[in-house]
This record gives structure tokens, C-alpha cells and sequence, in this order.
């Protein structure tokens, strides 16, 4: 139970989100109330980072930041794993008044310096090196270095390497930026597909305030980085959220999740929680049987899956597993992060299948004219509210698509029920035309990985002279298991239309993901719709 704060009030089971006004004041609160609690957990030693240690490090990076020549609403790239160097660049950069866009570190350098130069970025913030990361992109803007150093007393110093003060250039998108926004995030997708989605303080705001509630998050509360936080999963639902509402974040071993280490971890920092997308979830639920310490050891108020649909089966067997609720959201870049999730068991049903309901902003499900559609009736899912972007940078075209009258159109496909449950059908651009029939390769998916023995699968369209397309499958199947083609076949025609089951289906040794943990679908065509 989260005990009371002017962050975190219970009264009457009446919680209170924490009073924060986006990344600037994020740790103001705590550092009045309780400067000695722990904020991180880092590095291999599992060394302590108190608020008022963490928010002293922050102010001497903002003051250094200030004195480079950079402007308020000026952006700033930041390379970097899960480490305290990431979470201080970012908030120091934030007390400074600067635009800060998160990039995968271990991007090619081609992305990378497309990134940078599309937003138009007057310095890049660099933590330590992470493992197996490509050279840093050669851009024409200061590059400058940041080392968090922390003893076993729980004492840190901040060293930031700027160089000569900076010439400043306006280029790329940043003259659409300005000290009201706080972050670029960069939308899942090559350097080509990739989209800046600007978001700010107030969004963040909203954002965090939303996912505290749903989840009654306080200083009780702590939990294990798992996702990469240059992504809205990682950096809203564990980093942000936890800090806000005064918990702990513990930042595991060279920033990066590692199932071998994970539930020592958990245990380290007596996490109540985690956040992970499925093929994490799959992978810790493969090995439980040998790591797993238990529920004694490790006594979780509930999970957290986002960022790609979980089987039901899965969420089934993790339930039972780990003696906890386990929570789908559902959220996107464009909605800085969660738009929808299961509620606590103690505020409302649980639905398996279901990504719940609306945390913090309006749902809409709407057909092909722009009509709401009834209960039941599957169409795109449209949102809006306080966490919605106002567009993408840089882009006019794709935010005159996809964004209308303070409405995102989200390009997925659902369906409410009658108590306000999303469920999701998948991806409009996804869907294979089979002969007319539309079918939704998320939904057949969801089928083949309930199968016995299947640890996860992906469909696609296959090019068919007389259908147009024809649907195939590449399926993965656990180390114990000797399951065929032909058994999963089987399985999946008993659940499924007759147009729906795979023409043809693989079994493979791996599937490719994204650097968040998704199917990478892009890959899996290039791979195997031949």
C-alpha cells in the first residue's frame, strides 16, 4: 500500500496522482518531503540514489547546460541506456528549459544522423557507451559526454564534458519547437517511416498522472527498468510514473533488461511491479519454472503488458504463475504512452482479451465515414484528451491524416463493449485481402500462439496470382517441445475461419523484433513472404 504524500493520498480508498506540471517539478515533492528515500537502484552493486541525491545532480547539470549558449526550447539529442546518466541528462536538460529526444543508442549510424539532423538538434548528450552500440553518428553539433559517479554511501558527483561554448544553427524541425514542450520522441520505424511527435509538459503531466492512478502507484511502490526508455513504455510507465509518485526505479546492469539477473533484481529492490511487452512476458514465463523465487519472495500487486497484444493464454498461465493480476494497456507515441488499461482488480473487472478502458483521455471507435459505431462493432479506434500530441514535426501531410479537431486516429482496429473495454483487432495497414475477405493477422496470431507448444508466431500476406494474397505464418515453438506444422494447423482450423488459416506456415527458430520488443513486421515479410 502507497503511504500518504501530498504525491500519493489514500482517503477513504480515494487516491490522489501526484501534483506535477511535467519534467521540471518532477521530483520537487519528494525532495522536500523525503530527500533521504530512494529514487534508483543502480548499477551492479545495486548502489542507492536518494531523491535529494538524484535532484542535486539534476540541478548541476541544468546550471552547467545553462551556461553552453543553448536557448530555452532548444532541442537536444540524448544517447544513452537505462542508466542514472540517462535520467539526469534528462531532467537536468529539463530544468535548463531544452526539448529533449531520447534516441535508440544502439541505431545504425545512418539513423541516427538522420534523427538528429531531421530534428535539427544544437547538442547530442551522451552517457556511457552501451554494449554492442554503433559509433555515434558524426552530425555537426557538439557531442558532449556525462558520467554519473556514485559511491556505496549513496554520495554522487555529476561530470558533463561541454567543450567551448556552442554556435548555435536553426535548422530541421526545431523551429517548431518551444520551451512549453519537454520531449521528441521518434514513432517505431526505419529512418524513412519514422515520425517526431513533440510532446509537452502537459502531456507529460497528463500522461503520468493517468498511469499513477490506474495503477495507485506511491512511495510503497518499486519496480525493475525493463523497457528501454527512449520509448513512451519504458520512459512513461516505469521511469516517470515511478519517480513522480515517490517509488523506485532499480536500473539494472549496463542499462538493459536481462532474464537471468531479473528476478534477483526484483528482489534487490523489493519490487510490487513490472512493465514489459510480451515477448519478455513469454520469455520470463519459459523460465519460471527454474528462476521464478515465488510470490513469498517476490509478492507483486500486479503486472503490467503494453506495446503489442498478449495472448490470452499467456496472461492466463503468468496470472497463475505469479499470483498477481496482470494488466493490459494500450497506448502509442502520439498519446504519450497510455491511453487504456485494466483496472486494479479493486476498481473493476477484469477482461482477458480486452486492453481496458480509457485512463485520462476519450475513446472513440468509429467507421469508415466517421461514425460512431455501436457496442461490439469493430472500427478505428480514435483518442483524445490532455496526453494527445497536437502532430507530428516537421510533417503536415501525415498530421492533417492522422490528426483532426484534437482527435488522433490511431490506424488500429477495435471495439468497445457496453463497460467502456477496448478490445483490439489489429492494424488497419496490417490487414491481408484474401480474395475480398479482410483478415487481421494480430487475430490469427492470437490463435496460433494459444496453441500448446507454441511460444510465438507471426502472420503476413503472402502474394497469390488469384486471391491477390494469401496468408502465411512463421511460428516459433518452445525448446521441449516437438510439435509439427501440421499439428498447429490443426489447432488453429477449429479456431479459426476457413479463408483465416495459414496457406502456409513455418516453424522457425526465431523471430525478428524491434527495439522495443515488438514484432517486427517489417522484417518478417522481407524474410519469409516469398
Amino acid at each position: 500500500m502507497a503511504v500518504p504524500t501530498a504525491a500519493s493520498v489514500r482517503h477513504a480508498n480515494r487516491y490522489r496522482p501526484p501534483a506535477i506540471t511535467g519534467l521540471i517539478d518532477l521530483l520537487d515533492r519528494h525532495v522536500l518531503d523525503r530527500p533521504g528515500a530512494r529514487a534508483l537502484v543502480v548499477t551492479g552493486d545495486r548502489v542507492h540514489l536518494s531523491y535529494g541525491a538524484l535532484a542535486a545532480l539534476v540541478d548541476d547539470v541544468a546550471t552547467r547546460l545553462g551556461s553552453t549558449g543553448l536557448h530555452r526550447g532548444d532541442a537536444v539529442g540524448l544517447v544513452c541506456a537505462n542508466t542514472a546518466e540517462f535520467v539526469v541528462a534528462l531532467l537536468g536538460a529539463a530544468r535548463a528549459g531544452l526539448v529533449v529526444a531520447p534516441i535508440d543508442p544502439t541505431l545504425p549510424e545512418s539513423q541516427m544522423s538522420a534523427r538528429l539532423e531531421a530534428l535539427g538538434a544544437q547538442a547530442i548528450l551522451l552517457g556511457p557507451p552501451a554494449a554492442g552500440a554503433a559509433p555515434i553518428a558524426q552530425v555537426d553539433v557538439p557531442a558532449w559526454s556525462l558520467r554519473v559517479d556514485i559511491s556505496r554511501a549513496g554520495s554522487a558527483t555529476a561530470t558533463l564534458d561541454t567543450g567551448p561554448r556552442l554556435v548555435r544553427h536553426v535548422r530541421g524541425a526545431e523551429h517548431e519547437l518551444s520551451s512549453h514542450d519537454a520531449l521528441v520522441l521518434f514513432t517505431a520505424g526505419t529512418t524513412d517511416s519514422a515520425k517526431m511527435v513533440p510532446l509537452t509538459h502537459a502531456n507529460v503531466a497528463a500522461s503520468v498522472q493517468g498511469i499513477c492512478a490506474t495503477y495507485e502507484l506511491g512511495p510503497a511502490d518499486a519496480t525493475v527498468a525493463v523497457m528501454p526508455f527512449f520509448h513512451g513504455h519504458g520512459l512513461f510507465a516505469a521511469l516517470l510514473a515511478s519517480l513522480a509518485s515517490g517509488g523506485c526505479v532499480l536500473l539494472p546492469e549496463r542499462g538493459r533488461f536481462s532474464a537471468h539477473t531479473f528476478w534477483d533484481d526484483m528482489r534487490a529492490v523489493a519490487a510490487t511491479w513490472f512493465t514489459a511487452v510480451p515477448t519478455i512476458h513469454e520469455i520470463l514465463l519459459e523460465r519460471s519454472a527454474l528462476e521464478y523465487p515465488g510470490p513469498q519472495v517476490v509478492p507483486l500487486k500486479f503486472v503490467r503488458s503494453c506495446s503489442a497484444p498478449l495472448n490470452t493464454a499467456t496472461q492466463r498461465a503468468l496470472e497463475r504463475t505469479l499470483g498477481a493480476p496482470l494488466l493490459s494497456a494500450y497506448g502509442m507515441t502520439e498519446s504519450t504512452h497510455q491511453a487504456t488499461s485494466e483496472p486494479l482488480p479493486q476498481q473493476g473487472p477484469l477482461k482477458h482479451g480486452s486492453v481496458g478502458r480509457a485512463t485520462g483521455v476519450d475513446l472513440r471507435v468509429v467507421d469508415r465515414n466517421g461514425r460512431t459505431c455501436p457496442a461490439g462493432i469493430v472500427g478505428e479506434v480514435w483518442v483524445h484528451g490532455p496526453t494527445v500530441a497536437r502532430g507530428y514535426l516537421a510533417n503536415p501531410t501525415e498530421t492533417a491524416h492522422s490528426f483532426a479537431d484534437g482527435w488522433f486516429r490511431t490506424g488500429d482496429l477495435g471495439s468497445l463493449d457496453e463497460d467502456g473495454y477496448l478490445f483490439l483487432a489489429g492494424r488497419i495497414k496490417n490487414l491481408i485481402n484474401r480474395g475480398g475477405e479482410k483478415i487481421s493477422p494480430e487475430h490469427v496470431e492470437d490463435i496460433l500462439a494459444g496453441c500448446p507448444g507454441v511460444a510465438e508466431a507471426a502472420v503476413f500476406a503472402i502474394p497469390d496470382a488469384t486471391y491477390g494474397q494469401r496468408v502465411g505464418a512463421a511460428v516459433v515453438v518452445r525448446d521441449c517441445e516437438s510439435i509439427g506444422s501440421e499439428q498447429i494447423l490443426q489447432y488453429s482450423r477449429s479456431r479459426l475461419s476457413a479463408y483465416e488459416v495459414p496457406d502456409r506456415l513455418e516453424v522457425v527458430a526465431a523471430l525478428p523484433h524491434t527495439a522495443k520488443g515488438g514484432l517486427d513486421r517489417r522484417a518478417v515479410d522481407v524474410r519469409y513472404a516469398h
